[in-house]
């Protein structure tokens, strides 16, 4: 005779069950609290992109794009400064020849996703694969190995850092932004966020796409740049990628 599970057995059954959806949900999310700037300043400092504090490694996400990441190099060649570029997998399959050209113009090509999405579940495979297909067209295209991940929406989960992990990148976010993805963004706001937290050892979050975006925001970031390198300049600040930032990064 098969005996049924009382009241009992099933609360332990639900228990057991809960307990583990908890953790999973606890090992997903996580690591996403260090998207709050304080808290991963505690948690995890390395995270914020601290480097040498003579230096800021100045970075830029969501290209290449054809329509506007060409001027980000116009700019950044005229004032001989060289940056990271976190590059979307499926825009650098579309635009093989930016992402050739970034790393022929000096700069410093990383990884930041195959897709665009938001982590709102947990799906660590996929993780990993988008990931590392990314880090390998990263290598086909452009000729060079990456060194750092950065997560869409800066949102690192459990899967997103396990993935990184595998694929050999070390992740980092930022210490200070230019907010310049918003609609009402311009080139006087995003050079006032940015110089609000920008200290020496600074990491700087940009855009040289608007993929993800307010349309035409990355009009505001390239507007903003040439003053933010001028006032670099001012403190006696040295702007380059990440690879020079710091061993410590």
């Amino acid at each position: 005779m098969v005996r049924h599970p009382g009241r009992g057995g099933a609360r332990v059954v639900s228990g057991v069950a809960g307990g583990a959806l908890g953790i999973a949900a606890a090992w997903h999310i996580g690591p996403a609290a260090t998207w709050l700037p304080p808290l991963r300043k505690i948690l995890s400092p390395t995270l914020d992109g601290r480097g040498h504090p003579d230096h800021v490694a100045l970075t830029f996400d969501d290209g290449p794009d054809p329509a506007s990441t060409p001027h980000f190099l116009r700019v950044l060649s005229e004032h001989n400064v060289h940056a990271t570029f976190f590059l979307v997998g499926t825009s650098l399959r579309r635009h093989p020849a930016l992402g050739r050209a970034l790393v022929a113009g000096g700069h410093e090509v990383a990884v930041h996703g195959w897709h665009h999405r938001r982590p709102w579940y947990p799906t660590p495979l996929r993780d990993v694969r988008e990931v590392a297909r990314t880090a390998d067209a990263v290598r086909q295209i452009c000729g060079t190995d990456p060194q750092w991940y950065r997560p869409p929406y800066g949102i690192l989960t459990g899967g997103r850092l396990a993935a990184a992990r595998r694929a050999g990148l070390r992740p980092v976010l930022w210490s200070t932004w230019g907010r310049d993805w918003t609609v009402n963004a311009d080139a006087h706001s995003v050079q006032a966020s940015v110089l609000k937290g920008l200290t020496g050892g600074a990491t700087v979050l940009l855009h040289d796409a608007d993929g993800w975006s307010a349309p035409g925001a990355w009009r505001a970031t390239l507007g903003a740049l040439p003053g933010l390198l001028a006032e670099c300049r001012r403190l006696g600040l040295r702007v380059g990628p990440l690879s020079e930032h710091s061993r410590e990064v």
